[in-house]
Parts: C-alpha cells; structure tokens; sequence
C-alpha cells in the first residue's frame, strides 16, 4: 500500500495573516496536537520579525517529535537565513520556498518576468540546500504556469539540491480529471518527491487529492482553514476508504478525534470566547421555577451539553425541585447542581497540597501535589496566571490534557471571609465532565473544581 504523507500548513496560514490573533502559547500548543496525531510536517511561516517569530520556531522545535519542521524560507536570502538558523535545531527540519510559477502571479507577487523569475527561483533553492539538506519547491499557481517554462523550473530546482518539490493548485477550480491529467504530464520524467496542494473552493480538494495520490504524489498538504483540505476530513477518507484504494497514512485517528476539537477552539480564540459569554449572560436572564418538570429541567441540562444517565437526571431533578421551592434558579445555578449532583464517583486523585506564586513582575507557577492509589504524585508547571499554572501542573501530573470547555467563579457568601465557588468543565472524547470546588481560596476551589471533573473521567474510562 502507498503511504500517504500529510503536510499540515495550518500554523503557516495564521502566521500569513494581516490580523495575528493566536497567542505565543497557542501556536505552540497547536503545534504540540499536530506532533501528537503524528501528522508527518508541520509547516511554519516566513520569519518577518526576526526576534519573536524566530523565538517561536526555536521554543517549538524541542516539543516536536515525531513530524517534521518546515519553516518558509521567505521571499529573500536573508529571510532564507533566519529560517535555517531557527530550525536548525530541530529533530527534523525542512526549508520550503514557495514561490509563483504563473505569469500573473510571477508579475503580481514578485514583479519579474520569466527569465528573471527562474534566477530569482534558482538563488533561493541553491541558499536553502546550502544551509539543510531537506528543501521542498513549491510551485504556487502551478495549474495557470505555462507547461515549458514550468518544467524548465523543475529541471532547475532539482538541480539545485531541491528533495521535494509541490505542485499547488492556487485556485482550487480544478475537477479530479483535469488534476490527473495535469500531474501526469509533470511528474512523468522526474524521480522525487511530489506533493500536492489544492484550495476546495468548489468542493472538490479530496476527490482532487485522491486523484493525485493516485499519480505520483505522495505528499498531500492540509490545512485547519474554511477553504482548504483538512486533516481530519482527508484521514477520515484514509481511514474508510484506504484498503480500497490502496492508501495508507500514519495519522493516530484516536488521538486526532480526540484533539480536533481543541484545535478548533484554539483557532477560534477571542471572538468564540466572547460569543459564549454573551450566550451564558442570555442564559442567565431566564429563569428556571418550581413549576417546571422534569422534561424541562433535563431538556436545559443537555442544551448545556451534559448528557446524562437517567438516575443522574433523577438526581439532578430532585436537587433542582429542592432549590426551586425556596427561589427561581438561573440556567449558572442548574449546572452547579449538575456539577455537584451528577455522576459522583470514587476520587481517583485526591489534592494534597498545593503552593501558587504570582505577581505582577513575575510569572504564575504552582507546585501540586495528588495522591493516588496512596502515591504523591507532584507538578511543577508555569502559566498565564494563577489558575492556568496550577491547571498545566495537574496536567503534567496525569500525563494528559483535556478540553477546558468552561471555567466559573463566583462567591456564594458575603464579607473578607467568603467562600468562593469554581465550576469546571472539561471535555473528554465530546462528552462533558463538570467538576464544583468550594473554598475560601479560589485558587484552591479551582483546583478541586478541576480534580473533581477529572476523576469523573478516570472512573468513567476504568469502567469501560
């Protein structure tokens, strides 16, 4: 069977955005999912600034392990420069230089004409293989390129020390067909790696992709982008229909069901946050009385995701007609009943101590300690504040990061001395897991809050 390789060039696409809007750590923590569903390249953009996008690369290179790192070698030799320096570290690394190869794109983008693009193309493969000994070419617009002067780029590149080289279908406008014929006359005379890149913006980037795997390429690039092949759509294909066709790749479909829904998040950042928060602030203006019943009750509880066994729903009811009886409850109130109510297990883990510094010169880190089975299990970790550090300490403790899907405090008694209350809501394989911490530290409410979702999950994983 053929082994698909598959490029992710999702971080490269954010990092060519006018408006940046991921943060330090999300790119890296993207990074980090990719490497985990073992997608074979991880592609990073063109170094523009030289101190932080090349601190990025840098910091991102020791938590790879198993993809490669491709870095874009930019639009100049310096640019070229900075991005062998930055990757030079990494386990594996990989220089890309995608430049157009049609003649609209070569006048509109680099202001050359053919001659001058080829010497253009051939100074920036010949700097790259000079400075690592991966460097792929990437043809963009190569379905537009005229067919002479495109196969004379190719003769050029390879001769330059280029291992791989992509033909990319800028537009996406092509059928299957039409893709097969075209890489067929391209790749027909050469021996190398061919990758392929295609938009879908008429649908057709998988049928094209399998089109293409089917004639001589080997590489297919993906992207977590509304008009580009995505990871999980082109594994899912892999996964159904690979034995079929005769197609095979190394992507961890467990680990990639698992985490896309992270990746999403993160890609979705500010605006989704400000989204959900506008939706719990409607939720909190309607009113939940005793004169609602159960199929009520039990129809919000899984709007707001949790779904429940039927004695847990008993459970979750019979709390709620409590509260109800005495005042009108808000949608907030329900699912801290959930939180406290539903699903309570045996405690896997049991927080023992723990020690949180913050400041506002210094960074958040929290030292944690669990017991488990009679062990203490101790993390060490760093973060955006207070609660994110003790988070990314637990973290370290299981060995394993869930979804955060939501995080609440709020007070729940008045004066110097009061009792505040976390809820936490983690997400495992799409399902919900609630967790509710009370204390007078709501650092430490927040850590119970989070152990006491987690081990919903433990026991619920034990169980199956």
């Amino acid at each position: 069977m053929k082994n698909v390789i598959i490029s992710d060039m999702t971080l490269k696409l954010q990092g060519a955005k006018k408006d940046k809007t991921l943060s330090f750590k999300e790119k890296i923590e993207l990074a980090k999912c990719f490497d985990k569903m073992q997608v074979d390249v991880i592609e990073m953009p063109a170094i523009e600034n030289e101190r932080t996008d090349s601190l990025l690369i840098k910091t991102i290179c020791p938590f790879i392990k198993n993809s490669v790192i491709s870095v874009d070698a930019g639009k100049t030799v310096d640019q070229a420069n900075l991005a062998a320096e930055a990757v030079k570290n990494a386990e594996k690394a990989r220089l890309c230089v995608a430049l157009p190869v049609s003649p609209v794109q070569m006048e509109y983008l680099c202001h050359k004409k053919p001659a001058a693009m080829m010497e253009y193309i051939k100074e920036m493969v010949s700097i790259c293989a000079k400075n690592c000994g991966d460097v792929e070419f990437c043809a963009l617009d190569a379905t537009r390129a005229e067919a002479d002067f495109l196969k004379s780029v190719i003769e050029t590149v390879i001769s330059c020390g280029a291992t791989m080289i992509t033909l990319s279908d800028s537009e996406g406008l092509m059928l299957p067909e039409e893709m097969a014929e075209f890489i067929k006359n391209i790749t027909s005379d050469t021996d190398i790696t061919w990758g392929f890149e295609t938009k879908n913006t008429i649908n057709m980037a998988s049928a094209c992709a399998i089109s293409a795997l089917k004639n001589n390429i080997s590489v297919i690039k993906t992207a977590v982008e509304p008009d580009y092949l995505s990871p999980e759509t082109f594994s899912q294909i892999i996964r159904a229909k690979g034995e079929q066709i005769g197609l095979k790749c190394n992507i961890d479909f467990t680990v990639m069901s698992r985490l896309c829904s992270q990746i999403s998040w993160i890609l979705q950042g500010e605006n989704s946050q400000i989204i959900q928060s506008e939706e719990k602030v409607s939720d909190d203006n309607m009113k939940l009385t005793s004169s609602d019943d159960i199929t009520t009750i039990i129809g919000e509880v899984r709007r707001l995701g949790y779904d429940l066994s039927e004695e847990d729903n008993a459970k979750v009811y019979e709390a709620f007609c409590h509260v109800a009886a005495k005042k009108d409850m808000t949608i907030s109130e329900l699912e801290a009943i959930v939180a406290t109510t539903a699903l309570q297990v045996p405690p896997t883990y049991k927080v023992k101590s723990y020690v949180i510094n913050s400041g506002n010169i210094i960074n958040a880190t929290a030292t944690i300690e669990l017991e488990k089975n009679g062990e203490i299990l101790m993390g060490l970790s760093a973060g955006d504040g207070p609660v994110d550090s003790a988070f990314r300490a637990i973290e370290q403790i299981i060995g394993c990061h869930y979804e955060l899907d939501d995080f609440q405090i709020q007070s729940v008694t008045r004066g110097k001395e009061a009792m505040g209350s976390a809820l936490v809501r983690l997400r495992s394989n799409g399902r919900l897991y609630s967790g509710n911490g009370i204390s007078t530290d709501i650092i430490g409410a927040s850590i119970r809050a989070y152990v006491n979702a987690l081990n919903k999950i433990v026991y619920e994983e034990t169980q199956k």
